[in-house]
């Protein structure tokens, strides 16, 4: 007879537990703590990058909008279309990724969009504007996913969802990066007769060029390839990695049949109300700040750096403990990874409506404060999710596929608040309506909990009721 997928993790799990000090697991202690010195602060400096170049427009539009007289209405549709193009282009990014190898292809992908983001000074018209977000966007698609499914191929599931917070923290640290130096750039403001928003856009795109070298130089494709693995290290990862694979729970089938599977898509659209709620409130955090306290750029660029520090805490502790978690999960057949992310959905709409209900500085800063702790701090544990329903080029597509459904919820938060803004007035009433998407959120994660739980009973009795070969 053979078990169930969950039963074959706790019985591999329990048999790691009872001897930890075998030579197998220090071989794998070694080769993971390779692994994680070697890839992830390359990759997240990767992915830092790209987070500054995606969201610097939130410090430019406060010189930006009023030298070149763009509306929020503007300003929002220019923010949000960079998602567009990047969701068309992320299933073929991802696919690419596995034809061409991981290497090149990320390289690729940065020294474009750096490219671009430095062009981004020539802007002077609303089209200009959008064009210019619409390529960014196209540039940058497949570095996010392409990472995530990068990271399968070195770190067995036990261990993902720490591996994404380290990789991942380089989200809310770029946003900090950005927020203590945009208001020296944009002080830069006439210098060499450049405004101060241009010297934000030319000097924030010199480093995902430079990143982009350095991934051509130094990033293996697979632990194959991994000069400074040992042959047991490199052996251990690749049985590791294929046994959390022989175990997932769907197997490598049709790209096609991975995109149509509703799991797919019930992870992709609350992906979607999760971005779409994020990015809607990220584009204007400097603004709403600055008004709210009345502080110059530098000092704005300040808080809302401090403001985005909680998240790296918040990303690694949630990590830490839904990785805990999944082992006792894998024993007694439960979803814990989503009951990790509900508490984080109501929390972030929590503190929405905090925002929304009032402008004064000792209401707004600690409502800001509970939604970027809660946002951040349910992202490893939502990410560990899809490599854990699929495998091969299923789990690259499942991936993309996902943030390719979420991203697009990029577009739309922005662009909402920007038309609430110029229709109210303000972004208070925008604010609440935030909240909404995130409990919408929270109602798949339940969902899925339920669904997982029923689909691993059912597979438990078929086991255990099945006639067993003679």
């Amino acid at each position: 007879m053979r078990l169930p997928v969950t039963a074959q993790r706790s019985i591999s799990f329990e048999a790691v537990r009872e001897n930890p000090d075998s030579p197998s697991e220090a071989i794998g202690r070694s080769a993971m703590r390779k692994a994680t010195l070697r890839l992830i602060p390359l990759i997240a400096l990767g992915y830092g990058a790209a987070f500054m170049d995606r969201v610097n427009i939130s410090f430019a539009a406060l010189q930006m909008n009023r030298d070149l007289n763009f509306s929020a209405t503007v300003y929002g549709f220019g923010a949000g279309i960079f998602f567009l193009s990047y969701a068309a282009c992320e299933v073929p990014s991802n696919l690419m990724l596995c034809r061409f190898g991981a290497r090149r292809w990320l390289a690729r992908i940065m020294l474009t969009w750096g490219l671009i983001a430095s062009a981004m000074l020539f802007v002077r018209t609303p089209w200009q504007f959008y064009v210019a977000r619409f390529f960014l966007g196209m540039a940058e698609a497949g570095y996010f996913p392409g990472v995530l499914f990068y990271l399968t191929q070195w770190f067995p599931p036990e261990l993902r969802a720490r591996a994404i917070s380290r990789f991942y923290i380089s989200l809310p640290l770029g946003n900090v990066f950005t927020g203590l130096i945009a208001g020296s750039l944009l002080n830069l403001d006439g210098r060499l007769g450049l405004a101060g928003w241009q010297w934000l856009f030319l000097i924030e795109g010199i480093p995902p060029i430079l990143l982009g070298i350095a991934f051509l130089l130094f990033l293996p494709d697979t632990p194959a390839d991994a000069k400074w693995l040992t042959e047991p290290e490199r052996n251990w990862i690749l049985s590791r990695v294929r046994e959390g694979a022989s175990t997932a729970q769907h197997h490598a089938g049709s790209i096609l049949h991975t995109l149509v599977d509703s799991r797919v898509w019930q992870l992709g659209i609350f992906d979607l109300l999760m971005l779409g709620t994020n990015y809607g409130y990220l584009f204007i955090v400097p603004q709403i700040v600055q008004r709210s306290t009345q502080l110059p750029v530098t000092q704005v660029g300040l808080i809302t750096g401090s403001l985005a520090l909680l998240g790296v805490p918040a990303m690694l502790l949630g990590a830490i403990y839904s990785d805990r978690a999944h082992r006792q999960s894998v024993k007694n057949q439960a979803s814990d990874r989503y009951w990790h992310i509900i508490p984080s959905c109501l929390c972030v709409a929590v503190g929405l409506v905090i925002c929304g209900l009032s402008t004064a500085p000792r209401f707004l800063l600690p409502g800001l404060s509970l939604v970027f702790i809660a946002y951040y701090a349910m992202q490893g544990p939502f990410w560990s999710l899809p490599p854990s329903l699929f495998t091969g080029k299923s789990s690259a597509a499942a991936i993309a596929a996902v943030n390719t459904i979420g991203i697009t919820g990029g577009f739309f938060g922005p662009y909402l608040m920007g038309i609430s803004k110029d229709l109210t007035g303000d972004y208070q009433r925008g604010l609440i309506t935030l909240s909404i998407p995130m409990l919408l959120a929270a109602g798949i994660m339940f969902f899925l909990s339920r669904s997982t739980q029923h689909r691993n009973a059912n597979e438990l009795h078929a086991a255990m009721t099945a006639t067993p070969r003679k």
